[in-house]
């Protein structure tokens, strides 16, 4: 992912050998502050392998509550639907109840 960004690795600066001339920089010098210059690399390669794997974990775990939401949201339209069937089965029940206990109230037993 961002391997590609990078222009060098840590081998590679370790590897790196320069031109010494009359009046160049001192190598302890050069390879101190290269040695500083790979552990940071080696840091920035850890913590971006370490992101990207946190990446995919928290994608597949969106993924999965994306489902679990679809699941429960299936569910209620479900339960509701039977519940509502249940009621009207139950207000057909009362109707019936109802209209026997007004004939035996009213004396009309027809």
């Amino acid at each position: 992912m961002y391997k590609d960004r990078l222009y060098l690795t840590p081998q590679e600066i370790l590897e790196k050998e320069f031109n010494i001339d009359a009046r160049g920089y001192r190598p302890q010098e050069v390879d101190k502050f290269l040695d500083m210059v790979i552990r940071d690399y080696t840091e920035y390669n850890n913590i971006i392998k370490k992101l990207e794997q946190d990446i995919k974990d928290l994608t597949d775990d969106n993924m999965k509550l994306k489902q679990e939401i679809r699941r429960l949201k299936d569910e209620v339209v479900t339960n509701n639907s039977d519940a509502s069937a249940n009621r009207s089965h139950n207000n057909v029940d009362l109707l019936k109840r109802i209209s026997n206990l007004e004939k035996i109230v009213y004396g009309n037993n027809e």
